[in-house]
């Protein structure tokens, strides 16, 4: 492109800033090595545009691997989270699987100070549009400002925003997480250089304002007493300062999602791709689970200092879709 200009020199580009964009760079920054992470915006570094939660069944056992390897989000989710809650204790302990919740905002501005305070390591806000290859190998990222910075070896953890879709309902729009804009420049680059691409779905359900929420009609879910921590480093008392509750769906609300099913993104088939395993949209279970007359709805905070709620096990609007997976040489 036209105007381009040298702005630095690394040993390592990281594009992206989520989870695995911020353990991919402090670790590579922790080795000495001099890095460079960018983000498409400085407020997402460390987003959690979903469920603000750390861990949980199989995701648990991955938060503390990467804890014993010296990663960063065990001991951030100690520090962030609200309620920590075991879950399987009536399974046998291969199963049991620690989760708690975080305080969305607290997580996402202690792990930004993290990587402003890490030494080899440099915090960038810019939108990668190009790689460059010499000889084989990695050689340059490209801003859309047209900055490159030459670097030996490039990791790519775009996460949701190459090609990112937004679907609520029957409305459909180009975007990544939270309002951010997708990254289509960088997906057609990796495309050009033999990268296969999926793409994959996940649902959110909305968010309601507290206030607006009748919790004499639902059951508390307290932390357990004394919290258990995600890191092996964690040597203060961890403190529950939240609970979530636990509500159901019932028969009239079935009764809605099945007359609307041709309204369905999903069922009308504007939804293409593979979805989480474990995160079935209301209106499919209520479909594949026809003989069910409730489904469990959690009621959980999404911070200390905000009357935000994310209501789990509702996410009958599906909202993002994205060409996320990369396969390839």
């Amino acid at each position: 492109m036209s105007g381009t200009f040298i702005a630095g020199e690394y040993d390592v580009a990281v594009i992206g800033a989520g989870h695995a964009g911020i353990e991919a760079a402090l670790v590579s920054a922790r080795l000495g090595v001099k890095t460079v992470c960018f983000t498409i915006n400085m407020d997402a570094v460390g987003n959690m545009p979903c469920n603000p939660s750390i861990g949980g069944t199989g995701k648990g056992h991955i938060v503390r691997e990467l804890d014993a390897i010296g990663g960063e989000i065990a001991r951030c989710a100690d520090r962030a989270c609200i309620q920590f809650r075991m879950l399987n204790y009536a399974k046998g302990p291969a199963v049991h699987s620690l989760r708690a919740q975080a305080d969305r905002r607290e997580y996402q501005k202690l792990m930004k100070h993290t990587l402003e305070l890490q030494e080899n390591l440099t915090l960038k806000q810019a939108e990668i549009i190009d790689i460059g290859i010499e000889e084989g190998a990695a050689s340059s990222v490209t801003t859309h400002t047209g900055a490159v910075y030459r670097c030996r070896a490039i990791i790519v953890c775009t996460g949701t925003y190459l090609s990112g879709r937004t679907i609520v309902g029957e409305a459909v729009r180009d975007g990544g997480p939270d309002g951010m804009f997708a990254a289509f420049a960088l997906t057609e680059r990796l495309k050009q250089m033999g990268l296969d691409l999926r793409r994959f779905k996940t649902g959110t359900p909305p968010r309601v304002n507290a206030r607006s929420v009748d919790f004499s009609k639902m059951e508390i879910q307290t932390g357990d007493e004394p919290p258990v921590p995600f890191s092996f480093e964690t040597e203060e008392p961890l403190v529950n300062r939240a609970v979530c509750w636990l509500t159901y769906s019932n028969e009239e609300t079935h009764a809605i999602a099945r007359e609307n099913l041709h309204r369905s993104p999903m069922y009308s088939g504007v939804i293409e791709g593979v979805g989480a395993r474990y995160c079935p949209s209301f209106e499919d279970k209520v479909v594949r689970f026809a003989d069910k007359k409730r489904h469990q709805i959690f009621v959980e905070p999404m911070g200390i200092e905000t009357e935000e709620l994310y209501i789990q096990g509702f996410c009958h609007q599906w909202r993002k879709r994205y060409n996320s997976r990369c396969s390839g040489p």
